[in-house]
């Protein structure tokens, strides 16, 4: 969850890191600290509570400087949010900031206790620095022995970054299971940070850490190694997205811009791979060829929150199209009841980080048990899509706000691309249908853009049913999910208690709470089921409960029945669901607005859960 940062290069330290913090602080909030090696050889350290303009205050009443150093910003995990617990933590001359969790820190901490370390948080970081100064006092050659040595202990995830004051021209990263990239800046200048953004203002020239590495920079220039000392090969990368694209361009909020970004976005993530009069879709990163795929006997697709939703809608697409099974999980839950999974079986994982904790340790249940596994993700290099045998990214570009928007929307156009794909290869669609589902999805960005233009529109509805209390969405068929992640958006930002149902289960419980003081969201997009849904909004009406309609513009018996109505264009009714999504997410960011709620950062949530 946690934010990291570490900077070594001719520029001041403080500046560098508070600047990769503040393009941080969406991976947690509850505290923020820096320590930076001086020009004295001494390390100062500032550290405060809350979110990062208190840190910031507290560097303009007392600042600092030097070219060495490292921040954090923290997601509370072990030791409750206060300025004790921030990062980063000391132990004699060595300092630590670390995302992760250490799963035996309490039988690690027992032992240092009894070896005389003294303990000043509660938190499981600690210890890390603790073991290191430990192993500095017992026979470590340097640090970087140290640092192993100190590895070799622990159990959990970590993306760690370590410095000796003693040592101003070093600084050490390691990571398992946790985000962990190095920045290479002008010659001399060096980068460590949970995520490109945090140092892109500098360069774009990256190199993503493995599981299980340890960088060591000094004297120039770095070196990649296991724990055990044996050199790693890792590729240079060079980030294409520019440092404008992850800030606000003029928006109020970066969801709001995100939002409007979706047209664009899902250009970027059909180009090269979908084009009008083509009756296939082209996914050269799959890894697995068309022979492969026909053995394929199942899919299983595995995903967290929104993810989870957008799965939910890839399965009916991949029945539909590819005619195969299709089962869809949450990635918490799937290895803890020893899943029957296994050969002719493709996962695919669903992921906007690729560090999903959930989803990652669900992926490696599934191919420890013989399947193939593929993974739709938004992070190139992530962790998720180097263990996937296959990839499709969505290329949304950096997601900032907390809430996902453009994620969504291009997991939706990369899974319908990858039924088409499935349907192709198997013979469950013939070129004719493969070009008219092309043609029609090629089509969609201009869509969404219309939709866009209808904000106003959304804006006053949000106006009408801002101040209630609890929000009811309703969908059928392709648009129950969409159901889902409308009332997820909803109660993620604007802290509503809102629930998302497929309507024909609305007489099974929900309908017991609709009076006058419910306002109910209903998709009725026109479809096989448009009659169904009329009949629902009846049901809503007969309660007295307060209907708003999502339909396309001309859908005169839908807004004959509601209360207030926002239209999109007509779309083909495979594809309705993503244009759907768009005037949802605006209905939950006006809502949060006019609540003065904090958009991109909502409370007790983080952009990527990477521990369980």
């Amino acid at each position: 969850m946690c934010g990291i940062i570490g900077y070594l290069g001719p520029q001041d330290a403080v500046q560098v890191i508070m600047d990769g913090l503040a393009r941080l602080e969406y991976r947690g909030y509850d505290s923020a600290g820096l320590a930076v090696v001086t020009d004295q050889g001494q390390f100062a350290v500032r550290r405060a509570q809350g979110k990062l303009s208190r840190l910031v205050a507290k560097l303009a009443a007392d600042p600092l400087s030097g070219h060495l150093g490292m921040g954090h910003t923290r997601w509370a995990t072990h030791g409750r949010p206060s300025e004790t617990n921030a990062h980063p933590h000391l132990a004699g001359e060595v300092a630590v900031v670390h995302n992760g969790i250490i799963e035996n820190y309490l039988e690690l901490k027992n032992e240092l206790i009894q070896a005389g370390h003294e303990f000043s948080s509660e938190t499981d970081t600690e210890i890390v620095a603790h073991l290191v100064a430990n192993q500095l006092a017992n026979g470590a050659e340097n640090l970087e022995q140290a640092v192993r040595r100190a590895l070799r202990r622990i159990r959990g995830s970590y993306a760690l970054v370590i410095l000796d004051r003693r040592q101003p021209d070093l600084i050490i990263g390691a990571r398992k299971d946790s985000p962990l990239v190095l920045g290479l800046g002008e010659p001399g200048e060096f980068f460590l940070a949970s995520d490109v953004p945090a140092f892109l203002a500098h360069t774009n020239r990256v190199v993503f850490l493995h599981d299980g590495d340890l960088v060591v920079i000094k004297g120039g220039g770095y070196g990649i190694t296991d724990l055990e000392g044996a050199g790693q090969q890792r590729p240079e990368t060079t980030i294409s997205w520019s440092p404008a694209m992850a800030e606000k361009a003029g928006y109020k909020h970066f969801m709001q811009k995100e939002i409007f970004e979706q047209p664009r976005a899902l250009v970027d993530t059909m180009t090269g791979r979908a084009k009008a009069g083509d009756s296939e879709v082209f996914l050269p990163d799959l890894g697995l060829d068309p022979a492969a795929l026909k053995q394929v006997r199942r899919l299983v697709l595995l995903a967290c929150g929104t993810s989870w939703h957008a799965a939910l809608v890839g399965k009916f697409w991949i029945e539909g199209l590819a005619r195969i099974p299709a089962e869809v999980d949450l990635g918490s839950e799937f290895r803890y009841r020893d899943p029957l999974v296994g050969p002719g079986d493709l996962v695919v994982a669903i992921s906007q980080s690729g560090e999903t904790a959930d989803t990652l340790a669900a992926v490696r249940e599934a191919t420890a048990k013989g399947a193939q596994a593929v993974a739709i993700c938004n992070v190139v290099g992530s962790t998720l899509t180097r263990e996937a045998q296959g990839v499709i990214y969505t290329h949304a570009g950096p997601e900032i706000g907390v809430a996902s928007t453009k994620a969504f929307t291009t997991q939706l156009v990369v899974l319908f691309m990858l039924a088409l794909h499935l349907g192709r290869v198997r013979g469950a669609l013939n070129d004719l249908q493969g070009r008219e589902l092309i043609n029609q999805l090629v089509q969609l960005p201009g869509l969404v853009q219309q939709a866009l233009e209808l904000e106003g529109d959304v804006v006053n509805v949000a106006e009408r049913f801002a101040q209630a209390q609890d929000f009811l969405f309703l969908g059928r068929g392709l648009c129950y999910p969409i159901a889902l992640e409308g009332a997820l958006k909803l109660k993620e930002i604007s802290y509503i208690h809102a629930e998302g149902y497929p309507a024909g289960e609305m007489k099974h419980g929900p309908i017991a709470l609709i009076d006058q003081d419910m306002p109910v969201v209903v998709l009725a997009n026109q479809n096989d089921v448009l009659e169904k849904v009329l009949s629902n909004m009846e049901e809503v009406k007969a309660r007295q409960g307060r209907l708003i309609a999502v339909t396309e513009a001309d859908n005169a018996a839908a807004g004959a029945l509601a209360d207030a109505v926002i239209s999109v264009p007509q779309a083909p009714p495979l594809l309705a669901p993503i244009l759907l999504t768009v005037p949802l997410q605006l209905l939950a960011y006006h809502v949060a607005v006019l609540r003065g709620t904090d958009v991109d950062q909502p409370r007790n949530l983080a952009k990527s859960v990477t521990v369980e």
